[in-house]
């Protein structure tokens, strides 16, 4: 199967609400753990603040490490039993709720759903904390101007990204760029990539093909070129999977577009 942009089904997985209960203060909720239960991944997310719930500069440094302290031990011993640990030892000061089952196609949008039903609400600054999810007709669409596009979902961009209007993420499905593009997963692209194309990862659009599971297709670029008096002509155009159980095909350079440059799995 070629790898491809679509929508993917649920993904089973597991997730707990955190609190907070000091003495004498009201309890509330800080955060959300959530456990991918195929692979045992895990995601994390936790308030950034916590003035309304502390009594002293120490609950502050307190309530500061617990994050650092949890992702450390994600890391070292996994999500699984990080949520494991906590129902058998928090009962005070920090709590931890029942597990409830979840199906998600996207675990990175869903620990940001589920943090802003149990926690509060994130504010979605767009292109600046948060880049849009497109279907692939969309992302085709945005590019040639043949349609308005609408985003399907806002989905956090990975921290310390500078952003602009040319970013969006879509699912890949389909294994011929493993092990560097997973079957499943979430991944960042940029509209209009700068430079020589030789070498990237592109999203191509193939015209003449009506299955999309044909059309759009994400591969490595390569062409090898010649000159026509004072100008390069495109002399072979390659497409070609990262997996070597899948074969490279030539395309005619009217026979295609690029639609974006592959930055990087988030998910």
């Amino acid at each position: 199967m070629a790898s491809r942009v679509v929508s993917i089904s649920g993904r089973p997985g597991v997730y707990a609400v955190l609190e907070a209960a000091l003495p004498e203060r009201a309890a509330h909720n800080i955060g959300v753990i959530l456990v991918d239960s195929t692979s045992g991944k895990g995601w994390l997310k936790l308030r950034d603040h916590f003035e309304d719930i502390i009594d002293n500069d120490d609950d502050a440094e307190w309530f500061f490490a617990l994050e650092e302290d949890l992702r450390d031990r994600i890391a070292q011993d996994g999500a699984g039993p990080l949520l494991d640990w906590m129902e058998d030892t928090l009962s005070n000061t920090l709590r931890v709720s029942d597990r409830r089952q979840v199906s998600a196609e996207s675990f990175t949008r869903m620990i940001a759903q589920l943090y802003e039903e149990h926690v509060e609400h994130i504010e979605v600054k767009r292109f600046k904390t948060h880049v849009p999810l497109y279907t692939l007709r969309a992302a085709a669409g945005r590019l040639g101007e043949e349609m308005e596009v609408e985003a399907e979902d806002w989905v956090p961009a990975p921290e310390g990204m500078r952003l602009d209007e040319n970013y969006f993420v879509a699912h890949v499905t389909g294994r011929s760029m493993e092990p560097r593009i997973p079957d499943g997963s979430l991944n960042l692209f940029r509209f209009n990539p700068v430079g020589s194309r030789q070498g990237k990862i592109v999203l191509v659009e193939r015209f003449g093909i009506a299955d999309a599971s044909a059309r759009y297709t994400i591969k490595r670029y390569t062409s090898i070129k010649k000159q026509q008096g004072e100008q390069w002509e495109h002399q072979r155009i390659r497409l070609e999977p990262l997996n070597p159980e899948f074969e490279p095909w030539d395309v005619d350079p009217e026979g295609f577009a690029v639609v974006a440059e592959w930055i990087r799995v988030i998910e």
